[in-house]
């Protein structure tokens, strides 16, 4: 019971003392009156305690504290409809940027964190799983952009989740672990990026990810479970430890709920497993790193179905050689990485240094009515930054598709173009940090 508020029990309690002590009073006004032996004259008195005056009362406060009450619940149920309706109503996310509140953060591992970003008015957030957004970020002075899988699933649309893992050293991953908390605004761009269930279509899936590259799996698996319910759903996770795994509740809880979520562990350092596959009640683990014997163990068919992988380079080259010497057709073979970043620094440096001098220059890069001199041995992207012009460049190794830009004229050649459609290369998308010109070009961005 709530320590304040009105209490029938304690006002009838108190009604009931005041008459006891009106009565005692009474009495030692008789005594007094035989004592002096003076005649008493009885009359009705014009004040004093009534009970039926005072049972009046309390009922008067308790309707009053229960009209109090009702007001209440009335006006914050209508804060709350109000709330509901307008994101009931919203408008869906559109690409472009877009202002986000941080409204949760929470750790996952040891060095992994979880926000939970809505926008500022509500919306639906309408993107494919798998996908990723950029952060435009000012740290100490500078503008830094960072592309982030989100780990949510659009099947619930009113918020976005982003997980971040703390590197050693990490200019990006440190500042929004420690900076951005609840309250916070941040500026993101997107959603981007073709390693999505939309753009991939499978009829069996098989996950494979380690470290943080399980972001874009666990986002897949939470939108294949609420929106297409029956999937088939191999999952290999890679990890350290027990203690590294990320998303482990959620990843059990899927695994409890599916019985065609199949979920399995690679531990590089679990002295507690066993030899061979070790069950769980949810999950099978195995000691040791990938190789194709123990995905055989834990997936016999996964030549049957699509994969996506994800995570560190090392990992995904490993993966995509042992599949190959395998006999897996890598036309069912789906990548997704963050790889290591230059730093903007030194590549504006090297850009700077081939530009200083026309002569070195064999093409002309037009674009936004400038005409930049570049050599061949230059991409598109040093061509854009050394005349200052905006354009957002996260990862510099042709996987994010951050820099997507289009040639409308001229001839290039790209060594990635993991990010762009088969319509978007048609119609002359590049992505600008790896692509070099092979003539005069006239570039829209």
């Amino acid at each position: 019971m709530s320590s304040s508020g009105f209490s029938f029990s304690a006002a009838l309690s108190s009604v009931q003392s005041a008459s006891a002590q009106s009565a005692s009073k009474n009495e030692k006004a008789e005594t007094i009156e035989k004592a002096i032996d003076k005649p008493k004259t009885l009359t009705k008195p014009t004040s004093g305690f009534s009970m039926s005056g005072a049972l009046a009362n309390v009922a008067a406060k308790a309707e009053s504290h229960a009209e109090a009450k009702v007001s209440a619940n009335t006006e914050s149920s209508a804060i709350s409809n109000g709330k509901d309706q307008a994101l009931l109503s919203a408008d869906d996310w559109q690409r472009g940027d877009i202002k986000l509140r941080c409204v949760e953060k929470w750790h996952e591992t040891h060095d992994v964190i979880s926000f939970r970003f809505q926008g500022l008015t509500p919306v639906k957030f309408n993107y494919k799983p798998g996908q990723f957004i950029t952060f435009k970020l000012d740290i100490d002075g500078e503008i830094v952009y960072r592309s982030y899988t989100m780990s949510s699933s659009p099947s619930r649309p009113f918020s976005i989740v982003v997980t971040v893992k703390r590197i050693v050293g990490g200019k990006v991953s440190n500042f929004v672990a420690d900076k951005v908390n609840e309250g916070d605004v941040v500026t993101v761009m997107g959603p981007d990026g073709a390693f999505n269930l939309v753009d991939i279509t499978a009829d069996k899936y098989l996950f494979l990810s380690a470290g943080s590259g399980i972001t874009p799996m666990y986002s897949m698996s939470r939108w294949l479970l609420d929106a297409r319910v029956g999937s088939d759903i191999g999952f290999v996770h890679s990890a350290r430890s027990n203690d590294d795994i990320i998303f482990a509740d959620g990843l059990s809880s899927m695994a409890h709920r599916s019985a065609k979520f199949n979920l399995n562990y690679l531990l590089e350092s679990a002295p507690e497993l066993a030899e061979g596959v070790n069950h769980t009640g949810c999950d099978s683990r195995m000691l040791g790193r990938f190789d194709i014997e123990k995905l055989g163990l834990l997936i016999p068919d996964f030549k049957q179905r699509t994969i996506f992988v994800c995570g560190p380079e090392p990992y995904m080259v490993a993966v995509k050689s042992l599949l190959e010497t395998s006999g897996f057709d890598m036309e069912n073979f789906h990548q997704e990485s963050f790889g290591g970043a230059a730093k903007p620094s030194a590549v504006m440096s090297d850009a700077s240094s081939d530009m200083s001098g026309r002569e070195s220059a064999q093409f002309m890069l037009n674009i936004a009515d400038k005409n930049i001199p570049l050599s061949a041995e230059n991409t598109l992207l040093d061509g854009i930054e050394s005349e200052g012009l905006p354009i957002i460049a996260a990862c510099r190794s042709g996987v994010c598709g951050a820099c997507k830009c289009q040639v409308t004229s001229g001839t290039t050649e790209s060594t990635s173009t993991m990010t762009l459609t088969e319509d978007e290369i048609a119609a002359g998308y590049v992505l600008a940090c790896s692509t070099k010109i092979t003539s005069d070009v006239t570039l829209k961005m």
